[in-house]
């Protein structure tokens, strides 16, 4: 791709973070399970945790080509470190395009500073594709709302100082009547966490169902309208898959290029198995395939930093469903070419073989980004 000099400065630069702080940990993080901490700190530091805040905030004034570029490049060794990176873009989106000046004025800056966790709760047991399904009600109280319900897959929700969280305010059909809210998790009462999802892959990420017991919220902290939070959360959902699919171009260069120095090295019949045909084809084909969805990846950044919302909602489910589908296909070729090694965790293509299948299937599965695209083209 060609980038500005800026965004190669950008590039190296997180490049240089990730070889000192992510790769010596990436393989523990799997292990254990364990939520980075210092990771945060770290990001925060360079300006990733807070990226998207406006210099008017105190923010880096970032862009979705240079999330793309971070999320790639820290998902060649870590696609849950990488996560890390952009995991305040679905709080901080919402609040952007919906909320008040207020809102913005209240939150933003402290996100500026480079410390926060925050999250987005959606997800229930019976509501995952089918946002519209959702139980979770909001009731208006006085200057308050009292919010009862649970959540699932909350990712970083345990760990958060913010939440938004989308909640029915009516019985409207369908999308209508569901509200979004900013949610102290840490200052509320009545907000409690489950246990931690034991995950394939993506480990290190935290992910929790949410209890909401009479959690009362201040009316101060609707975002947007009343019954129009479904509307921003789609949004947020649009600039934030570009970023899934710039995390599965990363995931799936890291497994290419450990399988070509492999290649080189692993010998039988007296020879490398790079110099057999049947190799040169995954690795060939491995490489084209990532090249294509690098290029869609940053296609649709572009026009999310244009501001052609029209072309984003296509591009964006387009970029997220095909690079996770190449990542799929990629990491298991690299497990492939390891052979029996591959299989096992002394070496990093299996983690990363079990990272890539959650890409096929957050952030909206596979079949619902097809759907999206058919009703796209067709309308």
């Amino acid at each position: 791709m060609t980038f500005t000099e800026e965004q190669v400065a950008f590039r190296d630069s997180v490049q240089k973070v990730v070889a000192k702080h992510v790769a010596p940990i990436a393989a523990e993080i799997d292990a254990t399970d364990r939520f980075p901490e210092e990771i945060v700190k770290i990001f925060g530091e360079m300006g990733l945790m807070q990226l998207w805040v406006p210099e008017q905030y105190g923010g880096p004034n970032g862009n979705l080509t240079m999330m793309c570029i971070a999320r790639e490049e820290i998902s060649k060794v870590s696609p849950a470190c990488a996560s890390i990176a952009g995991l305040n873009t679905m709080f901080i989106m919402p609040l952007l395009h919906f909320g008040s000046e207020e809102q913005r004025k209240r939150f933003l800056p402290i996100i500026a500073e480079g410390g926060i966790v925050t999250a987005i709760a959606i997800s229930e047991p019976q509501a995952g594709s089918d946002v519209s399904a959702l139980n979770t009600r909001a009731r208006k109280d006085g200057d308050s709302y009292v919010i009862n319900g649970r959540k699932q897959w909350c990712s970083y929700g345990v760990a958060a100082d913010y939440i938004v969280l989308m909640a029915r305010t009516s019985d409207s059909p369908g999308s209508d009547g569901i509200s979004a809210f900013i949610l102290e998790p840490k200052k509320m009462p009545g907000i409690s966490f489950g246990r931690h999802e034991r995950k394939m892959g993506f480990r290190g990420a935290p992910n929790t169902p949410i209890f909401l017991d009479n959690v009362r919220v201040p009316a101060e902290n609707l975002v947007g309208e009343e019954g129009k939070g479904f509307k921003a959360s789609m949004r947020a959902l649009d600039l934030n898959r570009p970023t899934i699919g710039a995390q599965c171009v990363g995931l799936a260069q890291g497994a290419f290029e450990a399988s070509l120095a492999y290649a080189k090295e692993r010998k039988q019949f007296k020879k490398s198995i790079s110099e057999f045909q049947g190799v040169q084809f995954i690795l060939a084909d491995m490489a084209m395939q990532i090249e294509a969805a690098r290029a869609l990846v940053y296609e649709c950044a572009r026009a999310g930093d244009a501001g052609d919302w029209k072309r984003l909602n296509l591009l964006a489910s387009m970029a997220k469903c095909f690079s996770s589908d190449m990542a799929m296909k990629v990491t298991t070729d690299a497990v492939q070419v390891f052979g029996g090694y591959g299989y096992t965790m002394d070496y990093p293509v299996e983690r990363m073989m079990r990272d890539a299948k959650l890409t096929q299937i957050f952030e909206g599965t596979n079949q619902i980004q097809r759907l999206v695209i058919a009703r796209e083209l067709l309308r």
